[in-house]
């Protein structure tokens, strides 16, 4: 088996330390919170196999980076043209590709993005695949919420989600991150 490297970011960010992997083509890899770093390890090993995927630091600031300081400045758009590699099964990948077709600030529920799909009885895998996407804000689960629009799981904490649909919205508070930014 061999071993993938990949580079890594961490970045201070409104919500916390980011981490930002990307890869020698400039694709983004993954993206997670500091606090949720073992989270990000398990879906390494899930779509790259136990002990395939090694990380060094980043020499240069990568494009995912700066468009994650846009999105965070404002600049949905940003976000939203990074190129990605996500490696998800086939499915996944169509429900994560769908995702970034939400447009900021919109929500959508699982049955209406399962409907968009063409698969309306698949809401419980639209939420897996939800649930396993390695690249939060760039394809953009936070922004699924239950059919009775309540703020249902994510990844990085509810508290982080309202916090994302709220800047999105124009009307998230000015948060001060508590941790200096390492890249």
């Amino acid at each position: 088996m061999s071993v993938q490297t990949f580079h890594l970011e961490r970045a201070s960010t409104p919500t916390g330390v980011m981490l930002i992997v990307t890869d020698d083509q400039h694709r983004l890899r993954a993206v997670d919170w500091e606090d949720h770093e073992d989270r990000m390890w398990r879906l390494f090993r899930r779509r790259y196999g136990e002990n395939a995927i090694a990380l060094d630091k980043a020499q240069n600031v990568s494009t995912a980076r700066r468009a994650l300081d846009a999105y965070f400045e404002g600049d949905w758009g940003a976000v939203a043209q990074t190129p990605v590699a996500t490696n998800g099964t086939e499915f996944q990948s169509a429900v994560w590709a769908a995702l970034r077709q939400i447009p900021a600030g919109a929500t959508l529920s699982y049955g209406a993005l399962a409907a968009r799909l063409d698969r309306p009885k698949a809401m419980r895998a639209v939420g897996l695949a939800n649930g396993a996407n390695p690249i939060a804000i760039f394809v953009p689960c936070h922004r699924v919420i239950g059919a009775d629009a309540s703020l249902t799981g994510f990844g990085g904490g509810i508290h982080r989600k309202r916090w994302l649909l709220a800047h999105e919205s124009g009307a998230a508070p000015v948060l001060q991150s508590v941790q200096q930014e390492t890249a």
